[in-house]
């Protein structure tokens, strides 16, 4: 891709808010329980959806296309 280093940015939404932000130089992060607590009152538990907007860093053009997507625990 030709950039120096790999970073992602990856947003933890509710409706239009935006609860959390987290940022990761490989291609995963982790969202820990004690985040969500701190995000949701409680760890989130199976059933449960999340709906995150994930993006690449890019040093030379800022953020790349960013995708939305709901994943259900």
């Amino acid at each position: 891709m030709g950039e120096e280093q790999e970073s992602y940015e990856v947003r933890i939404i509710d409706g239009a808010a935006v609860k959390r932000i987290l940022t990761s130089n490989v291609p995963s992060v982790t969202y820990t329980a004690a985040q969500q607590t701190a995000d949701w009152g409680a760890p989130l538990t199976p059933g449960d959806g999340l709906t995150i907007r994930i993006c690449q860093l890019s040093t030379r053009i800022g953020r790349g296309t960013t995708r939305t997507i709901t994943l259900y625990l």
